[in-house]
């Protein structure tokens, strides 16, 4: 995958109170992805990105677009990557 079909899946970062906490809590980033995109396309999106390995993904659809939790091996990845794109 190129970053161009990338950036078309992952189209930005959910940020709200709880999903701030989730990066700490869970080791959790809510991003915004396309409503046709599977879940093994948003992790190796979020891979091609950002070069962090993702180990979990689950998605929900709501009013907002299709959210995905995307879950990281530790903490302290989760942490710098919501750092890395303006989470914290």
């Amino acid at each position: 995958m190129n970053i161009d079909q990338a950036s078309k899946i992952i189209l930005k970062p959910y940020i709200t109170e709880k999903t701030f906490a989730m990066v700490e809590n869970e080791s959790k980033i809510c991003f915004i992805v396309d409503r046709s995109a599977s879940k093994p396309e948003i992790a190796d999106a979020v891979n091609t990105l950002y070069k962090e390995k993702v180990t979990n993904v689950n998605t929900a659809r709501t009013i907002y677009g299709k959210k995905a939790f995307v879950q990281f091996e530790n903490t302290e990845k989760a942490r710098d990557l919501a750092t890395k794109i303006g989470m914290l």
